[in-house]
């Protein structure tokens, strides 16, 4: 019988190293047993005995793949319908109608979805924004930004298609407006909310992202908690630096930004505000 690929107490310190370095999750002691299950069984595939091993293919690969699937592997990508809810009310209610009093006819409601996993966020936004302009209008008034580390998960994303238990989560209304069923237990997303979604891979421990325009609205809900305290301050001022002067920040509901921290106004739990100021 073949042993399965071992983790030596060094092998863990030294990949949970490498992971926060190049993705910024910080994987505690207690995350041991996460490592092994989501690696173990790819490792013994590629024919290496330990993480040591391991370690060194990922050292030596120039191409920068087995990184990639290291990120794949190791990012938590648990995302749904309507997750937060109370984010795309304020989005339909509250930043849409700001921006579109703002902004010239000719100009477009920019908004990033970063860490958007399977896509159910990127869609939903783009639902909301369809439910402000309608669908012949939506793509020329707005345009959503969807990023993730994992290429696995933004290919998935792409393609927009979801089971029934997904869209189970949405007003049945929208699932007829804004899917096409393609069998009992499948569904896809019309191609006019794809036609204004940009699904692009980002690592967002760049130290600068190849970002062109500011937004108006930034999403990045429940991805901050996998960070350690340096990467969530530099990304913070990443996304103050990209948002545009009062345009809105939402985080997950069991983040919060730093008391203090001088680039964002409390709106409400989980909302913030980049301050127009004097």
């Amino acid at each position: 019988m073949v042993q399965a690929p071992i983790l030596t107490e060094t092998d863990f310190h030294k990949i949970t190293a490498l992971i926060r370095k190049r993705f910024g999750i910080s994987l505690g002691p207690q995350k041991r047993a996460l490592v092994i299950s989501r690696l173990q069984k790819h490792i013994y595939n590629l024919g290496f005995k330990n993480f040591a091993d391991y370690l060194k293919y990922i050292e030596n690969d120039l191409s920068g793949k087995e990184l990639s699937t290291l990120a794949d592997r190791i990012s938590t990508n648990h995302t749904y319908f309507n997750r937060e809810n109370i984010h795309f009310d304020f989005l339909g209610k509250t930043a849409i109608p700001y921006w579109e009093s703002r902004l010239k006819s000719h100009e477009r409601m920019r908004i990033w979805s970063a860490g958007c996993a399977t896509g159910e966020e990127a869609y939903q936004i783009a639902m909301v924004l369809a439910e402000r302009f309608g669908p012949l209008r939506v793509e020329k008034k707005a345009a959503v930004l969807a990023t993730d580390i994992s290429r696995a998960v933004l290919q998935k994303a792409g393609q927009g298609r979801f089971s029934a238990e997904d869209v189970s989560h949405l007003k049945k209304e929208w699932v007829g407006k804004y899917f096409v069923q393609i069998n009992p237990n499948e569904f896809e997303i019309k191609d006019f909310l794809k036609a204004f979604i940009l699904f692009r891979r980002l690592n967002l421990m760049r130290s600068a992202f190849p970002l062109k325009r500011k937004f108006h609205v930034i999403f990045c809900r429940n991805v901050m908690i996998y960070f350690d305290e340096s990467t969530r301050r530099n990304l913070i001022s990443q996304f103050h630096q990209y948002l545009m002067p009062g345009g809105f920040l939402f985080i997950g509901h069991a983040e919060n930004l730093n008391h203090g921290q001088p680039f964002f106004k409390y709106i409400r739990p989980s909302v913030y505000v980049h301050e127009v100021r004097p």
